[in-house]
This record gives structure tokens, sequence and C-alpha cells, in this order.
């Protein structure tokens, strides 16, 4: 059974990104943030609790898919 996690990168204080990892080899998506308003230039970026609702989202989606590809087997 492939599973999805949701991994934190923050090699700097206030900012980095979320990954959401598949276990089946598809490549991750990240979602990037930035809790200091002046560094949060680029239009990808949010703010931390953002990026993790928004990870946390597609990991339950993913989870509920592969979940049900696994039943219909």
């Amino acid at each position: 059974m492939a599973t999805v996690r949701i991994r934190k990168h923050e090699a700097v204080p206030q900012t980095g990104s979320y990954e959401v990892c598949f276990g089946d080899g598809r490549p991750s998506v990240y979602f990037y943030w930035d809790d200091i308003a002046g560094r949060r230039l680029g239009p990808d970026r949010l703010t931390g609790a953002v990026a993790l609702e928004k990870a946390r989202a597609l990991a339950r989606a993913e989870s509920s898919s592969l979940s049900k590809d696994e039943m219909s087997k």
C-alpha cells in the first residue's frame, strides 16, 4: 500500500516548505512558506499555517484516493 507523508523543511527560522511525499514514486509536491511578510515576495510563498493546511488537504485527498483504489482491487 502506498503512503502519503508530509515533511517539514526549515533550514532558516520562520521560512521553509512542506513536502508532500508519495510512496508510489510520484514526484513530491512542495508548499513554500515564510512567516516574515517582508520576505514573502514570490507568488507561491504562503504563511506557515496556510502552507501546512494546503499540504494536509492534498495529503488527505491523495490518501483517500489511494484507499479507494486499494479497495477496488
